[in-house]
């Protein structure tokens, strides 16, 4: 379980443009973010610590992720505020947007990607502040690298199997 100071310093982390996005893309629509564990446990602790009514919020196939509304939105995504009602524990992946990574199978490498700004403004924003995207990118490489080390080998293949279109290289590690 997170702390709420824990809770907090994640939170800082964010940034509150996406509620506001008028793109075509939505970020929170069909995306299913996979969810480990740990991350589990954290969510459903805070659902019950702020008493978000939640039943059923998960699904699984070839990992375990937010099931889907019957508009394809996460569950978590309020449709009237545009919010997400887990932001401070939100999954990794989520934390990290618009920040993506691949494994280079040769090398081994983790690969940094950003989404283009025309499906994400905040990737535009981001991307042309380097110090915003400096400490954007420590940010989502903390939370992703966390997020490789919890997986199980199978479910980091199929999550690597997504496509991750309008999208373009920013570094490797």
């Amino acid at each position: 379980m997170l702390s709420k100071s824990s809770e907090n310093e994640r939170q800082n982390n964010f940034f509150n443009v996406c509620c506001s996005c008028k793109t075509d893309y939505d970020c929170c629509h069909g995306t299913r973010p996979p969810i480990t564990g740990e991350r589990r446990r954290i969510i459903e602790e805070y659902l019950r610590r702020e008493k978000i009514p939640a039943v059923d919020a998960f699904a699984e196939e070839e990992y375990v992720f937010p099931r889907e509304n019957r508009e394809g939105y996460c569950v978590f995504h309020d449709m009237k505020t545009r919010k997400c009602m887990i932001h401070a524990v939100k999954p990794e992946t989520c934390v990290a947007g618009p920040i993506t990574f691949d494994i280079n199978k040769k090398s081994g490498k983790i690969e940094w990607f950003i989404k283009m700004e025309k499906i994400c403004p905040l990737a535009g924003v981001v991307y042309n502040d380097k110090t915003m995207l400096q400490k954007h990118l420590d940010s989502a490489k903390k939370e992703l690298k966390k997020l490789v080390k919890e997986l199980r080998p199978l479910v980091l293949e199929a999550i690597l199997r997504k496509d991750e279109p309008e999208t373009f290289k920013i570094g490797e590690e």
